[in-house]
């Protein structure tokens, strides 16, 4: 593509496309890399993959700008500037609290999600082996697996790496007992009832996401809950208490979130899904006593030394504003992203055809985010990755960002639905955002069928 000139230069790493999407931005501006190579035009393209990641709200800005100015000193001094950190501080995570249904005290401030994912199966893991530690029957608990007394750890086979790597890990090291339960082919959810019949006389710790980031699906963590606990009222005394983790990341900010009334005694919060700064906290149901939290780190103890280190106050104060404006927003966004998924379906299905649409998403008697599309546009030589590098307008994605290596793969996630392999390699995530506007979706919907209609032609060949 001929270069044009450049009226303006925004440095970035990201290229977020036309203004509509990056709010506050100028349409005149330009993108180019850090290393001052100057990048093709990019000012018409289109983000469809608010799942990876979101802008910064202009008003989070504002309020980052302000603590980077007014709030710089250390929280843990008593003078005026220390003062206004500590104050600035406490009034996000109150915030932050509130928009998850919690109290301030039950939020611990994180570098990001992956960060808070680890720190809870860091707690698992050593919550179990304090409990039997403790145990007055400790020799007969040596043997409740068969294999000492490891913890055992269940998960679903579809959550995201922070979860799944870190499972893995302690798994190979030999440091617990994993199951990973597969999601239904019928549903795409975990169901409860598998949950249950995986539960062991070791099992310490159930993790499930909230909300799947490829598929949007939403997983039945109330019930799964409201089961777990039952099973931990009937447990001798000598077992371990089952803790309860779900990973929010992709739900915040697009459906309500309720921690008391799912029922987690942990739920992990990421700010740059939901328009805030890359930080994260961890929602801990009164964090100490009775939920544990064993630190990762040790230092001069901030967050109550569950997560030493001098506080990043302006990256908090990013993610409370960030969070008040899901909670005074959250209906109209989900209306919103509602609204343009179902126009986003219908032009698909317009424009290809009902026979050459599969929905990756769909599926009976489960709900999913009202933002999130995963749809395959079926045919030969029309592997999602193709499809989208012959899109001129379209930024999206075939899946989790931190699979974007993978090439033509088919993703484990679709595959683990029963989505079978040639619809799965086809599979593009569009994923909506508070911006996008149904004349964004006519624009793309005509870049994927101009894209889809090149490739053919190719093939032809």
């Amino acid at each position: 593509m001929a270069e044009k000139a450049v009226p303006s230069v925004i440095l970035d790493h990201n290229v977020w496309g036309n203004s509509a999407h990056y709010p506050g931005s100028d349409q005149n501006h330009r993108h180019i890399s850090l290393d001052h190579h100057v990048a093709p035009d990019q000012s018409d393209r289109i983000y469809m993959d608010y799942n990876a990641t979101t802008p910064v709200d202009p008003e989070v800005v504002r309020a980052i700008t302000e603590a980077l100015t007014d709030a710089w000193g250390n929280p843990s001094s008593n003078y005026l500037p220390g003062l206004k950190a500590k104050d600035t501080i406490y009034h996000s995570r109150d915030t932050i609290a509130r928009m998850v249904g919690g109290n301030a005290a039950d939020i611990i401030f994180t570098s990001g999600g992956t960060e808070a994912n680890n720190l809870v199966f860091h707690t698992a893991v050593e919550h179990f082996r304090k409990s039997m530690a403790s145990s007055e029957e400790s020799t007969q608990n040596q043997q409740l697996n068969g294999r000492g007394s490891l913890p055992h750890i269940i998960t679903s086979n579809v959550e995201h790496d922070s979860i799944k790597v870190t499972a893995e890990h302690l798994l190979k090291d030999g440091k617990a007992d994993v199951t990973f339960v597969p999601v239904s082919n019928v549903t795409a959810r975990v169901e409860v009832e598998d949950i249950i019949a995986a539960i062991c006389p070791t099992t310490c710790f159930v993790s499930v996401m909230l909300a799947n980031n490829e598929t949007g699906i939403i997983m039945p963590i109330k019930d799964i809950c409201q089961r777990v606990k039952e099973v931990n009222k009937q447990r001798s005394l000598s077992a371990p208490r089952i803790l309860l983790h779900s990973d929010a990341a992709q739900a915040i900010g697009k459906i309500r979130v309720n921690a008391h009334e799912l029922g987690v005694d942990y739920l992990t919060i990421v700010g740059h899904k939901f328009y805030g700064p890359r930080i994260g906290a961890l929602f801990v149901k009164d964090p100490g006593s009775p939920t544990p939290v064993c630190p990762l780190f040790f230092g001069g103890g901030q967050e109550r030394s569950f997560r030493p280190g001098t506080e990043n106050t302006a990256m908090i104060a990013g993610l409370g504003k960030a969070a008040e404006l899901v909670s005074l927003n959250l209906a109209d966004y989900e209306a919103h992203f509602l609204n343009i998924r179902f126009y986003l379906e219908q032009k698909l299905i317009a424009s290809f055809g009902e026979d050459k649409v599969h929905f990756n998403s769909h599926f009976p008697g489960s709900d999913i985010l009202p933002n999130t599309c995963n749809v395959s546009i079926l045919g030969r030589g029309l592997q999602g990755r193709r499809v989208l590098s012959a899109c001129r307008r379209l930024l999206a994605s075939v899946g989790a960002a931190c699979h974007s290596d993978r090439g033509d793969q088919a993703s484990h996630v679709l595959l683990s639905c029963g989505i079978p392999y040639d619809v799965a390699t086809n599979a593009l995530r569009i994923s909506m955002g508070r911006s996008t506007s149904r004349e964004d979706v006519d624009i793309v919907v005509e870049d994927l069928r101009a894209a889809v209609e090149q490739l053919q032609s190719n093939c032809k060949e």
